[in-house]
């Protein structure tokens, strides 16, 4: 008998392994796809913000798209009867509202009245590696040398094309995009932390139902101080930033990372500024330079490399 349940449990376990491995693959194929959809979305925001400043002051804009993400995302919640967070992951929602919701949002709103998308599209392209890094401090991750190697290397290319495209000096917008940096892999970090015990739609939910309080009086004081001018651009970029880039790319980014790892899934983030460069034509008829398609290739591979490395 004893011989008879030790077959029987090792069929078992042999069963649940051939059922369970092919899930991993899928379910790692799944996250990668959410992750770059979210890439994908936060790519059209500098330009969206392009097209909003045309018509809205940068606070206005900043707070009123807040306002209504957070309109969309607490009808959700109510509509889905979604109970309030345990009080012990109130402090991480915080940490993603101040960087994702607020921070990032207004320094690169900041940063875009003199700089053009390209410009920013390439300094934040820093971010991944920023991510990464905040991520190995408040998580314990401990990425592969050649994980590190391929982002260092990530990194050195779009500084380098940051530095040929600004002639090496620094201006008062990339001060406020590296700082944009840190506050939104700050975000980024919390947020994939949190989306493995919540789902994430629900993290960014309540974090923007978090600034309401914030955000509805700053939008009723900026729209009294500064000029709105409703345009097609104007209205179409406060629209996108807000419900494409502000949750519902979030949202996909957010399960994304809780379904790969934040390492990897903050590497997709290399193309991000390449996808703007390429929306920044399209839609706002910059010039792009010979060096964009170059550092282009040199980000692909980086990103290929990652999403092969250990994490």
């Amino acid at each position: 008998m004893r011989a008879q349940s030790s077959a029987t449990t090792a069929t078992t376990i042999a069963v649940s392994a051939r059922t369970a491995d092919p899930a991993a693959p899928a379910d790692r194929r799944s996250g990668t796809l959410q992750a770059a959809l979210g890439v994908t979305a936060f790519s059209l925001t500098f330009p969206a913000t392009a097209w909003g400043l045309e018509g809205f002051g940068p606070w206005s804009l900043v707070a009123v798209r807040s306002v209504l993400a957070a309109v969309i995302a607490g009808g959700c919640l109510l509509a889905l009867r979604v109970p309030v967070p345990h009080r012990r992951h109130w402090a991480g929602l915080a940490v993603v509202a101040a960087g994702v919701v607020l921070g990032f949002p207004l320094l690169t709103t900041l940063a875009l009245r003199t700089s053009t998308t390209a410009h920013a599209a390439v300094v934040v392209g820093l971010l991944p590696l920023t991510t990464a890094l905040l991520s190995a401090l408040r998580m314990g991750h401990r990425p592969s040398r050649t994980f590190w190697g391929a982002a260092l290397a990530g990194a050195a290319a779009v500084v380098a094309f940051t530095v040929q495209q600004s002639g090496g000096a620094l201006t008062a917008a990339d001060l406020y995009l590296f700082a944009a940096l840190l506050v939104c892999a700050a975000g980024y970090t919390e947020g994939g932390r949190l989306a493995r015990v919540m789902p994430g739609w629900q993290v960014i939910g309540w974090a923007l139902v978090l600034c309401l309080p914030l955000s509805v009086p700053a939008a009723a004081l900026a729209l009294s101080y500064e000029p709105v001018r409703l345009t097609g651009h104007a209205v179409a970029g406060l629209l996108w930033v807000a419900a494409g880039s502000q949750f519902l790319g979030l949202v996909v980014w957010y399960r994304g990372m809780a379904a790969i790892g934040i390492p990897k899934a903050s590497q997709l983030q290399l193309a991000q500024p390449l996808l703007t460069l390429v929306w920044s034509v399209l839609l706002l008829g910059e010039h792009l330079t010979v060096a964009a398609p170059l550092t282009a290739a040199a980000v692909l591979v980086c990103i290929a490399v990652t999403q092969r490395a250990r994490g």
